[in-house]
């Protein structure tokens, strides 16, 4: 009797012992910063979900419907998602009041597909001196490729600078002797195009030159009197970044004027909502970079990542418009982001997030041209260098066989 409860107390001791170690070890692996525990992992987000840029509220809509997706299939690795996207009304100081309460009220881990270079600006030490990180940017500042000293960002788009270059590459290409004429956002967004395809330009060393350019604020009303001006100025090429409703503004007021010069467009503002605005008709010819499929249009219809968009769009969002490209690559940076999450396995830390978002380097979202894939590395926060030129022919965009890389 005493040697059978001697082999029952050491068979539970034993049990007892190895239970408790492999508990310790699973316990051990699980690593956790502000934003993260067993069962939920908290992400933000600030777009102007009003505002002159509302037209990107979508970004969110389209966020809180994949998470809430995933959430009904058990989440990420067995931990939902809380996703908070606030409202900036894309406002410098709107931005650093939401993020400020994100971070220090709301602990979410990290944030990640924010809008807009000037927004984004305003909070860019402030996330980095904490630590917290700034993923994915809807904008493409050259200023978000600076890992040695801001580690913590990383753009989400193409940078502006490697855009502005190609498309002065393609001006002199063919029309080696343009007249150009420029609409751009007065701030760093506008002028993170102009200077490197003003560069290329003089750098070419032949007769394609700017002859004038014209600013304008998110706060105008209108961009008619720039368009006015500059189809007055003798220009045969017309280089128009902008964003949202000046976008749409800027198209058809050009085919309103009768003025037809070679029209360029910075590739965010290539969404088929805001092309709808201005009127196809009135955007045939138009040259963009691309590097990404469009969702509503027969091209794509059979493709399985713009399917499986389409079936989260009428499921979650039958309100959003199925060609809405906007929410379309709003879905790409929401896979991503929960991509970067699962690499993460239970090493939630800041510095996981992190150091799984600068090695992406070959991962395919479902935003993307086949060929296109994140080029981050630790050393260098490009996100993508491979770009396509494309001319829209009035229903849809005529994309080059070869793609170009910078």
């Amino acid at each position: 009797m005493n040697k059978q409860q001697s082999r029952r107390q050491f068979c539970a001791t034993a049990v007892a012992t190895v239970f408790a170690s492999t508990t310790f070890a699973r316990a051990s692996e699980q690593k956790y910063d502000p934003g993260a525990s067993d069962t939920e992992i908290k992400l933000g987000q600030t777009v102007p979900h009003s505002g002159p840029g509302s037209l990107y509220g979508v970004l969110g809509r389209v966020g809180e419907a994949y998470f809430q997706m995933l959430n009904e299939q058990g989440g990420i690795n067995g931990r939902k998602i809380n996703f908070l996207t606030l409202d900036d009304a894309y406002s410098a100081p709107k931005c650093v009041e939401a993020t400020r309460r994100l971070v220090e009220q709301e602990e979410v881990l990290a944030l990640f597909g924010s809008l807009g270079t000037a927004p984004q600006t305003a909070v860019h030490k402030y996330l980095n001196a904490k630590g917290v990180p700034q993923l994915l940017l809807n904008t493409g500042a050259s200023k978000w490729n600076d890992p040695k000293n801001y580690k913590w960002t990383m753009a989400g788009l193409p940078l502006y600078p490697t855009e502005g270059r190609i498309l002065a590459h393609h001006v002199v290409n063919v029309k080696p002797d343009a007249k150009v004429g420029i609409l751009y956002q007065n701030d760093d967004f506008g002028r993170d195009f102009l200077g490197p395809f003003k560069k290329v330009l003089s750098d070419a060393g032949g007769k394609a030159q700017v002859i004038m350019e014209q600013t304008y604020d998110l706060s105008d009303p209108t961009v008619d009197s720039q368009l006015i001006n500059l189809s007055k100025s003798g220009a045969d090429v017309f280089y128009n970044i902008t964003t949202g409703k000046a976008t749409s503004q800027s198209i058809r007021k050009v085919a309103e004027l009768g003025w037809n010069p070679l029209q360029l467009l910075s590739a965010g503002s290539t969404g088929r909502s805001i092309l709808s605005a201005a009127g196809f008709e009135n955007a045939a010819g138009i040259v963009a970079i691309r590097y990404a499929k469009d969702a509503g249009v027969p091209r794509w219809q059979n493709d399985p990542d713009v399917m499986r968009f389409e079936a989260l769009r009428a499921k979650y969002l039958p309100n959003v418009d199925r060609d809405n490209t906007i929410a379309y690559a709003g879905y790409g940076q929401a896979v991503t982001m929960a991509e970067i999450l699962r690499r993460c396995g239970n090493d939630l830390t800041r510095d996981s997030v992190l150091r799984q978002a600068a090695n992406l380097h070959g991962f395919h979202s479902p935003f993307f041209l086949d060929g296109v894939t994140y080029d981050y590395t630790p050393d260098d926060y490009t996100p993508m260098k491979t770009l396509y030129i494309s001319i829209f022919n009035g229903k849809d965009w005529d994309i080059s066989d070869s793609p170009v890389t910078e």
